[in-house]
């Protein structure tokens, strides 16, 4: 067996590629963030791969039969882990895939249309409590961060609220805006701006902790739903075989480029936190995501789209 140093070593001698879905969007921005600050971190240059299609699958599988070489990298939201507990998938993301850091996370914001008589998620609740059914809410994919975020919420406040499906994020906003629907659980950058321009009213947010992205909002936790939370998660992973001298390396020159102010900042004001934990930490969110959305999904009876 080789000493631990040159197995790590090797995995950084050639060129190495971060594996993504699409060019565009949050998993492509936080694959060129990571990219960069690996690059910058003195290990060799860094490309990232975008393998777009279906829902993230060809992008795990892309890496799932890579070599286990500490070369190829996936870098992708928690619907890597979600999507299989909403259709069949050719992949297991625990037993095919080694996680080696959740990188960042982004909490979702819940907003409001100003027209509708709500400044709280109290008011909020006592609202649609009085009008089961009158309220509707906009998202996009069914499973995504702003679906699972609803349906969490109607779950817990024990009310009823309709789900209208919107196939990209443009078309709904310019409804929630409208008023054709009166809330929805957003990312923090689409909706941020028409907060601060009064085309929306913000309540809070779904972190179990106020966040520092958007100072002042309460998370829905403290408002009248304690235990309320859910997040999107970006991580990175390496094929299953990794070695764990390998996985390792590839941890701490990830968590060097997360925490360097550069890349920070850059990820701030994109809208995500950096988080750079271990991948012990990163496998139990994994497991505790599965638990948790796992019967919140069976519960809502949701399939992707």
């Amino acid at each position: 067996m080789a000493p631990r140093g040159v197995i790590a070593q090797e995995g950084f001698s050639k060129p190495r590629r971060i594996v993504t879905i699409e060019a565009g969007g949050g998993n492509d921005n936080v694959a060129r963030l990571l990219a960069l600050g690996m690059g910058n971190d003195g290990g060799g240059r860094v490309i990232v791969e975008n393998r777009g299609g279906a829902s993230g699958v060809v992008a795990a599988e892309t890496v799932i039969k890579a070599a286990p070489d500490g070369l190829t990298l996936l870098s992708i939201s928690g619907s890597l882990w979600t999507l299989p507990l909403m259709q069949s998938v050719p992949y297991d993301p625990v037993a095919d895939l080694a996680p080696v850091t959740l990188a960042v996370s982004s909490p979702n914001i819940l907003v409001v249309n100003p027209a509708l008589p709500v400044k709280s998620v109290r008011q909020l609740i006592a609202l649609a409590k009085a009008r089961p059914g009158a309220l509707n809410y906009s998202t996009a994919g069914a499973g995504s961060s702003g679906h699972l975020s609803a349906e969490l919420f109607k779950s817990m406040a024990g009310v009823d609220i309709v789900r209208v499906a919107y196939k990209g994020g443009a078309a709904s906003m310019t409804d929630l805006i409208s008023g054709q629907v009166q809330l929805s659980f957003t990312s923090t950058g689409s909706s941020a701006g028409h907060v601060q321009t009064g085309r929306l009213r913000a309540l809070a947010v779904t972190s179990a902790k106020p966040s520092a992205l958007l100072p002042g909002l309460p998370p829905i936790a403290s408002e009248g739903l304690p235990g309320y939370e859910l997040v999107s998660t970006y991580g990175v992973f390496a094929p299953a075989k990794t070695p764990p001298a390998i996985i390792e390396r590839i941890h701490q020159s990830l968590v060097r480029a997360l925490r360097t102010p550069e890349i920070r900042e850059r990820f701030f004001k994109a809208g995500a936190e950096v988080v750079a934990s271990t991948p012990q930490e990163f496998a139990a969110v994994i497991r505790a995501d599965n638990q948790k959305l796992g019967k919140l999904i069976r519960d809502a009876k949701i399939r992707s789209d």
